[in-house]
């Protein structure tokens, strides 16, 4: 387990690198304890991830007979976030190389796990919202889709400062790796029966 300092730097390195400043890097413990112990984050993230995971098995088996269907859920829920997380990862690992890139592949996954983390805190407030007020599920959406939206240009800051190699670069990457989330997430939903569990609740 990382030391709370250890993990203090690395958060706020990262908050540097999502506002534009590289010198967030220093920061970050680029060694190979530091890659591994980067993922770390997903512990950091879990109490936000439960709060989202637990607001939208209540929205498709709402009720209080229905709480074994929804703790099934969850499993399935952090099946999927946790895989969405790590396997475009593995996909940019394979193409750093090729992209020109190997050099800065463990200074993004550090930045970018931490980030996420990060990220995980920020939305949180919408799932909490949700989850207390069902009846809000209105105004929490409005909330998640702005969060979302800056979440996006804070990810595309930090991959830039972090690859140094120019918003061109930077661009295709944020791309190649949000449309690998995507992928894994909507694939995972559906061999999981969580697309069809969302499509009968709505």
């Amino acid at each position: 387990m990382l030391a709370a300092n250890e993990m203090q730097n690395s958060l706020l390195g990262a908050w540097r690198l999502m506002t534009g400043r590289a010198d967030g890097l220093r920061l970050l413990d680029l060694s190979a304890d530091g890659f591994w112990n980067s993922f770390f984050a997903m512990v950091v993230a879990l109490p936000p991830l439960f709060v989202s995971w637990t607001s939208f098995a209540n929205e498709i088996s709402p009720g209080p007979e229905m709480f074994g269907e929804r703790l099934g859920l969850m499993p399935r829920l952090a099946v999927v976030d946790f895989c969405a997380w790590v396997v475009p990862l593995v996909g940019l690992a394979a193409a750093a190389k090729p992209a020109g890139i190997a050099g800065r592949f463990v200074h993004y996954v550090v930045a970018s796990n931490w980030a996420s983390a990060i990220i995980a805190w920020m939305m949180m407030p919408p799932a909490l919202l949700r989850l207390i007020f069902p009846a809000a599920a209105d105004v929490a959406s409005l909330i998640s889709f702005a969060l979302f939206l800056l979440s996006m240009l804070l990810s595309w800051r930090l991959t830039n400062a972090t690859l140094n190699r120019g918003p061109a670069v930077a661009t295709a990457v944020f791309a190649a790796m949000f449309a690998a989330s995507v992928v894994v997430l909507l694939a995972l939903q559906s061999a999981l029966g969580l697309a069809t569990a969302g499509q009968i609740s709505g």
